[in-house]
């Protein structure tokens, strides 16, 4: 079981990588979002917001998010630091994610492009 400060290091090393790609910045200029990360084995929950092609995150739950994403710490931890990819969860069940099928896309290209496969 990963802690709520070892999803919060994952997500800020996730949005490092993002700041650092430009492409992924000028591809989502016009694709703002909020989106919810909780753990649903702790007591965990962060929000990451894409604005105009910029992406911040902070500590705490958003109402209405656009995207929810829902796993135990220990996969968040490990997709968000790109160890990784989440079609695996996804697939097998233990991560879901709520919301249009085009966000979902968008967020596992996102992943793909900062992490690779």
């Amino acid at each position: 079981m990963a802690s709520h400060n070892e999803i919060t290091e994952s997500l800020q090393a996730f949005a490092e990588e993002y700041s650092n790609n430009k492409r992924l910045k000028i591809m989502n200029k016009d694709w703002n979002r909020k989106i919810l990360v909780l753990a649903n084995d702790i007591e965990s929950g962060h929000t990451l917001v894409l604005n105009e092609g910029e992406l911040s995150f902070t500590e705490g739950n958003v109402e209405n998010p656009d995207l929810t994403v829902i796993s135990d710490s220990e996969i968040l931890v490990d997709m968000f630091y790109g160890d990784i990819t989440p079609a695996e969860p996804y697939l097998k069940g233990t991560l879901k994610i709520i919301g249009s099928e085009d966000d979902i896309l968008r967020l596992d290209f996102i992943s793909l492009l900062i992490w690779g496969d």
